[in-house]
């Protein structure tokens, strides 16, 4: 699995620990950089064209950042704000971007949300419906 990453400023230190972090687990991560909000823009285009599996992406709180990586259609960009969120984000709605709050959440909140997310899987099904219909024109 290939993960992009970025972060603003509020989330710069956060998001060097998620990349030491999963570059540890063995996977493939390309840092992106802190231009927000340019740096949503690449990280969602490299998802939106095959060039990486999931985004993972921190400003402040994580709401500045979804709301950048949401303006997509076909991302699903998720804040992960708690564990539960975390494994139901993957499995009812198949999100290809997380997001967090660098000011608002702790690292080793974060760390262990992101491996909820990646130990979890898509449900499919019921699900199905539902996240076409996110990405109507």
């Amino acid at each position: 699995m290939k993960i992009v990453a970025a972060a603003d400023h509020g989330g710069f230190e956060m998001k060097n620990q998620i990349v030491e972090y999963l570059r540890k687990q063995g996977f493939a991560v390309e840092d992106l950089g802190t231009n927000y909000p340019d740096f949503a823009e690449k990280a969602t285009a490299k998802v939106l064209a095959g060039q990486a599996d999931l985004g993972i992406l921190v400003c402040g709180t994580g709401i500045g950042i979804s709301i950048a990586a949401n303006r997509h259609k076909g991302i699903r960009a998720a804040i992960l704000y708690d564990d539960y969120v975390a494994k139901v984000a993957r499995e009812h709605n198949n999100a290809n971007v997380l997001c967090f709050g660098g000011r608002t959440m702790t690292t080793e909140d974060v760390l262990r949300r992101i491996g909820i997310f990646l130990k979890a899987a898509y449900e499919g099904g019921r699900h199905d419906r539902r996240l076409c219909k996110l990405d109507l024109d």
